[in-house]
């Protein structure tokens, strides 16, 4: 299936349609002189699992198999499922300990599984909070790959992630399921160290035919036969990273299977304020075109049958004129694929399993397949019906209750960070018409979905790319314009070439607000934003700040628009304000650039902090104050510039200097260091220390629990404060600690 000549580029032809031909009855009276029965054997109901009407999302009974998949339709319309916040009742799924135990079900079982798989993430996630909708889109698929495939020997690798829950239910850790995103508990992403099911971790998106390329690549050196099978949502598509591999895995040749899993949602909140957003880019339009291309499916159906069944010269024939007929009515997606060296095979329906495990088992069997993407449509929150009205909404959740899938959020006097920024850059580009905000599809978690309302054409969703998102802002730049780039901090890691060469190294005024910085909680690692500070401050010509509050960071989001020779960036965390006094209509003060403030006069210690560890250095300083010790208290603002005339006068008067930042090693405390040390302030009686994340990775939890386990709290401040000055006894540490 995956020889050179099923892979043979063939110029499309749309010149022929214009003439009146019809290649799909002059394919159908082509394929009249073979057995019809005999063309279907091979990929039978492939085409048939496809789309009847232009739109899977208005007409979902159209979704299932012509011939056979008549009773699975039937059998799923007519059972009601559980989701009364009781505990449902999961005859299969109680059978399931790992996946072997799936093995000898019957496809009526298995789409029962599916159910119960919806019913028990329902009933779980609604008292844990998680990632409900993508979970509950891919029930069916996950059902279906772990019945035709060997786990762990086989490889799964999951992108994102989010959907990863029912595949952790199936592979022995459904007991623990109630611990999920918590303290000690499981991630909400695929885990190595986990499970020996999770082939891959993952938390940031596009990476999964990369990895899956070299598990394939790895296992043709080794000499072993095992499969590898990479699922990629149609968001995910929209980063480069995708495409490389692609190109890549077209070159080499190895079996790899892709599985596109097309909902037509990025998996990540994009949340426009009207609703959810689709993935951008032309790709997106593309898959649009081959869910409601009716002659597509139909050539598909009638070529697969060819090209599968006659061989010699009559197969090559047939292969090219598949090609061609792609070329002419699939459109560009499937074109794409097959021109980047992939055999393409879909739209199938997603949420059939017997479709799914048919198709699945053919590219089992099929000795040398090469890479193949087989793509699949579903619904983000499928069964779940607050989760199908909202699937933006019930994507990532707290608490819900399950009857009606209202949240049982808490209510919080102040709005969080992210809001308080983009209300600032409102209020900015109100009075500046040449602020343009970007984002990485990622509406929703930057706030920029609010300015996107407000300016819809000044807001540029880029998708999931954060590469091209930076380039694309110093573009921008260069015409005189001021963008502001909106990326989480763990996701500007990825882009970080592009900020140095593109950006910084050009001294362009690009504004970088990095969301998500420091300790997020319950997404863990692989979106803890530790390294920002680091990376960003050691660019020559980077202006890189942190604000304490929220009223300092509309004042830095002014301090970013008027820095217009250099580029610039400032950090803020996951949470909500601390209730400070805004200013006016949101609108922010531009800052002296390299100039710190002192909160707080003290004689003995100096706390100089950085970010919204001020607020913790002001307890520790209060915790102090309790057992008899004055500290003075410092808000940095700036890690570079660095204001040097505040550090010297906190180093001179005083006997200890504690610096706290919330970020990793070689980040502000380093800059401090290297300012001490350089005009001699380390030489004489002065004892400095630094406090930071330590140097590795602090595991998921609540924001609290790892604020304690990386030694970041009030307390262990002022206890470092004590024992530095060697006042740190028993009864004074128990009022400290």
């Amino acid at each position: 299936m995956a020889s050179s000549v099923l892979r043979t580029s063939f110029l499309p032809l749309p010149q022929s349609q214009q003439d009146g031909y019809n290649p799909i009855s002059s394919l159908q009276n082509f394929s009249t002189a073979f057995h019809r029965g005999e063309l279907k054997r091979r990929f039978k109901g492939v085409a048939s699992a496809q789309l009847e009407t232009g739109n899977a999302r208005k007409d979902k009974n159209t979704l299932v198999r012509r011939d056979q998949g008549t009773r699975q339709k039937e059998h799923y319309f007519k059972r009601f499922l559980n989701f009364s916040g009781e505990k449902p009742t999961t005859s299969i799924l109680d059978t399931i300990n790992h996946p072997i135990h799936m093995k000898t079900l019957s496809i009526e079982d298995l789409v029962k599984l599916a159910d119960e798989l919806r019913e028990e993430l329902v009933y779980t996630v609604s008292k844990t909070g998680g990632h409900l909708s993508s979970s509950l889109g891919v029930a069916e698929l996950t059902v279906a790959l772990h019945h035709v495939f060997n786990t762990p020997e086989d490889k799964i690798i999951w992108d994102v992630g989010h959907q990863a829950y029912p595949h952790k239910i199936l592979t022995g850790r459904r007991s623990r399921m109630h611990t999920i995103r918590q303290t000690c508990g499981l991630a909400g992403f695929p885990k190595r160290e986990e499970s020996i099911h999770d082939a891959f971790g993952a938390g940031h998106s596009s990476t999964s035919i990369s990895a899956g390329l070299g598990m394939a690549v790895g296992r043709d050196l080794l000499g072993k036969n095992n499969h590898v099978i990479a699922v990629i949502g149609d968001g995910a598509m929209t980063a480069g990273m995708a495409y490389e591999a692609m190109n890549n895995a077209g070159y080499l040749d190895s079996n790899l299977i892709i599985i596109l899993n097309d909902n037509e949602q990025v998996s990540l909140p994009t949340a426009t304020v009207d609703g959810p957003a689709p993935p951008v880019g032309a790709l997106s339009k593309a898959l649009t075109k081959l869910h409601s291309s009716r002659e597509f499916r139909q050539l598909r159906e009638a070529a697969k049958g060819i090209t599968k069944q006659i061989g010699g010269q009559t197969h090559e024939i047939a292969a090219k004129f598949d090609s061609c007929m792609r070329g002419m009515m699939g459109g560009s997606g499937a074109s794409l694929f097959e021109e980047l060296g992939l055999y393409y095979i879909g739209p199938v329906d997603g949420h059939n399993v017997e479709d799914l495990i048919s198709v699945l088992n053919e590219i089992k069997s099929t000795p040398a397949p090469g890479p193949v993407l087989i793509h699949v449509i579903t619904e983000k929150g499928k069964g779940y019906s607050p989760a199908e009205s909202a699937p933006d909404k019930m994507h990532g959740v707290v608490k819900f209750d399950p009857k009606s899938g209202k949240q049982m959020k808490s209510k919080s006097e102040t709005l969080s960070y992210t809001q308080y920024f983009a209300e600032s850059l409102i209020a900015e580009a109100e009075q500046d018409d040449k602020i343009i905000g970007i984002h990485a599809a990622m509406g929703g978690g930057t706030g920029l979905n609010l300015f996107q309302k407000r300016f819809p054409d000044r807001c540029f969703d880029v998708g999931i790319a954060e590469q091209h998102a930076v380039t694309f802002a110093a573009g921008l730049a260069s015409e005189g314009l001021k963008p502001f780039c909106a990326i989480y901090s763990s996701f500007l890691q990825r882009g970080f070439d592009q900020v140095a060469h593109d950006v910084d190294l050009q001294k362009l005024p690009v504004r970088f607000a990095i969301d998500r910085a420091g300790l997020v909680g319950a997404d863990g690692p692989t979106h803890c934003g530790a390294f920002d500070t680091t990376f960003m401050a050691c660019l020559p010509n980077m202006v890189v700040m942190a604000p304490s509050d929220e009223t300092e960071l509309m004042h830095m989001v002014a301090t970013a628009a008027a820095i217009d020779d250099r580029p610039s960036c400032f950090r803020y965390p996951r949470g909500n304000g601390i209730g400070s006094i805004l200013p006016e209509n949101n609108k922010g003060t531009p800052l002296e650039v390299g100039k710190g403030r002192v909160l707080r006069e003290g004689n003995r210690v100096a706390i100089l902090g950085y970010g919204t560890i001020v607020q913790d250095c002001m307890k520790a300083a209060q915790l102090l104050q309790m057992v008899g010790i004055s500290a003075t208290v410092a808000d940095a603002r700036f890690c570079k510039p660095i204001d040097g005339d505040l550090v010297r006068q906190l180093a001179q008067e005083h006997e200890i200097l504690i610096t706290a930042e919330e970020g990793s090693i070689g980040g502000f405390s380093a800059h401090v260091s290297h300012f001490l040390g350089l005009n001699g302030l380390l030489d004489g009686k002065l004892k400095w220390r630094a406090m930071m994340l330590p140097g590795r990775y602090i595991e998921h939890g609540s924001q609290n629990d790892q604020i304690q386990e990386a030694g970041l709290s009030p307390n262990h401040i002022a206890a470092t404060a004590m024992s530095l000055l060697g006042e740190c006894t028993e009864d004074l540490c128990q009022i400290i600690l």
